[in-house]
């Protein structure tokens, strides 16, 4: 099918919930894919920082044949080998030590409210609320859009779950102020994404940590979008001097695949016992065996230097184009999660940048996501980002 042909089929019969391009994508190889027209395009994008390997990576294929060639699925009821080698890889290379599987970052958000809640009811005198940052993206199910920072994503759907406050994002004092004798968690992402890139200060999580110590509350980390690797260390926690009390994984554990991780210590997993919790298809053979495949590669093979050095590079590129374009209001991120704010809407910068081969996104409006897969070379850099240096001067 052509284009026009697959997206008059997704336009008559699925729900119209997302802004989507005008393109089909039907093949992918490291950071390039292709439409079903046969244009190519950079992938800027990967996916919604989902394809952190790049698209089609050897690894990440060879484990889905080998895996599907045994076993696709097997239920909770029973063991399974790659869920057995993924929980101990995870645990192995952060502070948990236990984890729970299930399939999406929303999931292992609301996994990780409902941990709290029962710690709370259990070992933290009844306590409930859990506090989280304005601005916030944690996800599209009840519970988790109540803890998003966001209004527009609330609206219409009221009544809420109960039990959520929000205080500002990169201020300490006011976080402070917001705790009461109600409150047992606080919420947070290392690094804003789907806000726009909001970078906090260096020593933020550390003192978040010291809050939550001093006032006895747990400190849950959303890493849905900033762990595997993204800001260029295996989790973005390791870069604070610090470690949360749980945290949520999805987005590039799965480099393709629909997996998410609620990690947490063995202090709380005393609330998570049998029939607490559970997910039908969470801990899925075949996406478990290629999240250890991605482990594999993300920790032994290069890739978060490759991270850092490429970010680093990028956020060097743009500052220069900063200097000639003044759309360009700032460029900030760490690793190879950057942001660009203009002057005014991005996404007709996005639209035009498209035409031109190169697939980014924009966030809170005006701001252009860049998040190529993690493997992504400084040659393709530069072709990115003469892309977006001719599109600024239209």
């Amino acid at each position: 099918m052509t284009n026009e042909e697959i997206i008059a089929r997704n336009n008559r019969y699925l729900f119209p919930l997302y802004p989507r391009a005008p393109i089909a994508l039907v093949r992918g190889q490291g950071c390039r894919v292709w439409d079903a027209d046969g244009k190519e395009y950079l992938d800027f994008f990967a996916s919604t920082v989902v394809a952190s390997l790049g698209h089609s990576h050897p690894s990440v294929t060879r484990a889905i044949v080998e895996q599907a060639q045994k076993i696709l699925h097997v239920s909770n009821l029973h063991h399974s080998e790659p869920q057995a080698l993924l929980a101990e890889s995870l645990c192995t290379h952060s502070f948990a030590d236990r984890v729970f599987l299930c399939n999406s970052g929303a999931e292992a958000n609301e996994a990780a409210i409902k941990l709290a809640r029962k710690y709370g009811a259990e070992h933290g005198d009844g306590r409930f609320e859990i506090l989280t940052a304005l601005g916030s993206f944690h996800g599209r199910t009840i519970a988790t859009i109540t803890a998003t920072g966001q209004e527009k994503v609330r609206l219409g759907f009221q009544p809420l779950p109960e039990g959520f406050r929000y205080f500002p994002y990169n201020d300490v004092e006011a976080l402070e102020a917001a705790i009461s004798a109600r409150t047992i968690a606080v919420m947070i992402e290392p690094l804003q994404g789907e806000g726009g890139i909001v970078v906090p200060h260096p020593d933020y999580l550390r003192r978040v940590r010291g809050l939550c110590d001093r006032y006895g509350l747990l400190l849950i980390l959303d890493e849905v979008q900033t762990g595997m690797g993204r800001l260029g260390t295996l989790f973005a926690y390791e870069q604070s001097g610090i470690t949360p009390d749980i945290m949520t994984l999805a987005k590039g554990l799965g480099a393709g695949v629909p997996i998410g991780a609620m990690l947490a210590t063995d202090k709380l997993a005393v609330s998570f016992t049998t029939g607490a919790h559970g997910s039908t298809f969470g801990g899925n053979a075949l996406t478990c065996a290629v999240a250890v495949a991605v482990m594999r590669v993300l920790i032994e093979e290069g890739v978060l230097a490759n991270c850092r050095v490429q970010g680093d590079y990028l956020r060097a590129r743009l500052r220069e184009l900063q200097m000639r374009s003044p759309r360009i209001r700032d460029v900030r991120g760490e690793g190879l999660l950057v942001g660009v704010e203009l002057d005014g809407p991005g996404a007709p910068v996005v639209d035009a940048c498209r035409h031109a081969g190169l697939l980014i996104n924009c966030t809170a409006e005006k701001v252009l996501r860049f998040s190529p897969p993690l493997i992504v070379a400084q040659y393709e850099i530069d072709r990115a980002l003469d892309i977006v240096d001719r599109v600024l001067k239209q």
